[in-house]
């Protein structure tokens, strides 16, 4: 079965992933990809900034929904 087929992101294909408060704490690779030992497991501290990027493959990661816009929701 093919990535598209099973809907799974193929790894590393997107170098920018917008992320919500349900993807904390953040990690790349992300659980939904393919191949999630593309590269060895790491944390990304977003919370402050609501930017990160990964060390490993350059993706870059952007906090689109922050916890305190929805609590005031």
């Amino acid at each position: 079965m093919s990535d598209e087929e099973s809907g799974a992101l193929p790894p590393n294909t997107s170098n920018y992933y917008e992320v919500t408060s349900k993807d904390l704490p953040l990690h790349c690779p992300l659980p939904g990809m393919s191949l999630w030992n593309s590269h060895p497991k790491v944390y990304l501290p977003i919370e402050k900034t609501g930017d990160a990027k990964c060390a490993y493959c350059g993706a870059v990661f952007r906090l689109v929904e922050r916890k305190k816009d929805i609590d005031a929701a």
